[in-house]
């Protein structure tokens, strides 16, 4: 993909009113030592600029802002900064603007492989935390035919799981432009995640594939249902993944190190007070996100009774929560998930996929030391129910 389209990806999004206290793309963060972050000739001490989007996705970035565990780790940390869209968190990393980031994993192998930019994977974010919400005269999926649903990104596993479930249904997805779908397709389109629930509301997409709490806002608000969570598609999926950039894995090994301890460490208080996190990151607590709290809590603590009776959830023997957290980067769901994307319609050049090797992919986009590093500090893969040699086979069913 060239930098004219994804420039032009980045225009579809910025006019968004969403999070307008934001400070503009091209702007230095304040207190930072410039774009490219670095304090003197070794970098050592450099600050912890994180950027996120206003998701739950971002909840052990910000959790572990919010309770000090990077200043545990004697870290320097500046104000998290929010962004309006993926592409322009992905934009700001590249600039040097921010330092550690979460986005979306298929975005990453795009970031490091058509972009040629040396972004590594270190951890995942969360698994899980995502659902097709629908207009409430949507049954089923038969029902979204000749209509249009929204993504968030065309490299995310929205975009994966969406079509994999439209094709399971007989439809066929058809990308962007305007006019109204054939009977047999479903039009996809890229939006912006806050834009989802208005443009549902005014009739304009029938549904819309996103991370939460967008889901459980437009339940709230009576816009919409949910008709399936990803979770239920993907058993445990990555969703988000932690980003650095190579240069600070080499030349600032300690510093990465120390980011992914404070991680790893939130990640493990998120399963333990999801409840209390659900008030610290709302608008009515700490306010990193501006989501009120108790569509937080509809996250956090779901009551998956309703979602089973109305066959929402299909697999009850894997019982997804609606978000969980655990930071191990499995091999074998990169190299699944690049297979998967080659068999899944994307905006622009997508030889790169048809190059990259799916487990070279894992071997070369993520760097696990230091998160297999963390998870012994705090008590090994158990302490998150992971298997002791951390392996497991990729379970999709559509």
């Amino acid at each position: 993909m060239s930098r004219r389209e994804f420039l032009r990806w980045l225009a579809l999004v910025v006019g968004s009113t969403w999070l307008a206290a934001c400070g503009p793309l091209g702007s230095e963060v304040p207190g930072s030592s410039g774009p490219s972050g670095r304090q003197g000739q070794g970098g050592g001490d450099q600050p912890v600029r994180i950027g996120y989007l206003p998701i739950t996705d971002a909840c052990p970035l910000l959790v572990a802002d919010a309770l000090g565990y990077y200043r545990d780790e004697g870290l320097t940390v500046e104000k998290p900064r929010p962004f309006r869209s993926w592409a322009q968190i992905a934009e700001a990393f590249q600039a040097r603007q921010v330092n550690v980031i979460h986005l979306l994993m298929p975005a990453a192998l795009w970031l490091r492989y058509a972009r040629g930019f040396p972004a590594r994977v270190v951890a995942w974010n969360h698994v899980n935390g995502s659902a097709l919400t629908v207009h409430p005269d949507v049954r089923d999926l038969a029902d979204l035919a000749g209509r249009v649903v929204a993504v968030p990104f065309w490299y995310s596993i929205h975009n994966v799981v969406l079509q994999l479930l439209l094709r399971r249904a007989g439809l066929r997805p058809v990308l962007g432009g305007t006019g109204q779908p054939r009977p047999d397709e479903v039009r996809l389109i890229v939006m912006g995640p806050p834009d989802m629930v208005p443009a549902l509301a005014a009739g304009q997409i029938a549904g819309f594939i996103v991370a939460e709490p967008f889901n459980a806002l437009a339940e709230l608000q009576g816009q919409g249902r949910i008709l399936r969570f990803t979770g239920d598609v993907w058993k445990e999926h990555a969703c988000c993944v932690v980003l650095l950039h190579e240069e600070d894995l080499q030349r600032r090994r300690a510093w990465a190190e120390a980011v992914i301890r404070a991680v790893v460490r939130a990640q493990l208080w998120l399963r333990q007070h999801r409840g209390e996190a659900a008030r610290l990151l709302s608008r009515e607590g700490r306010g990193y996100l501006p989501q009120p709290r108790e569509a937080l809590e509809r996250v956090f603590s779901p009551d998956l009774e309703p979602y089973l009776q109305a066959g929402v959830i299909e697999h009850r023997d894997w019982l997804p929560p609606r978000i969980d957290f655990q930071p191990y980067p499995y091999p074998s769901y990169t190299a699944e998930l690049v297979r998967r994307l080659a068999d899944t319609r994307v905006e622009g050049d997508t030889a790169f996929l048809r190059r990259l090797a799916p487990g070279l992919a894992a071997r070369d986009l993520v760097d696990e030391g230091p998160v297999r590093a963390a998870l012994e500090a705090v008590g090994g893969p158990r302490a998150f129910g992971l298997p002791g040699d951390l392996e497991r086979v990729e379970v999709v069913k559509a």
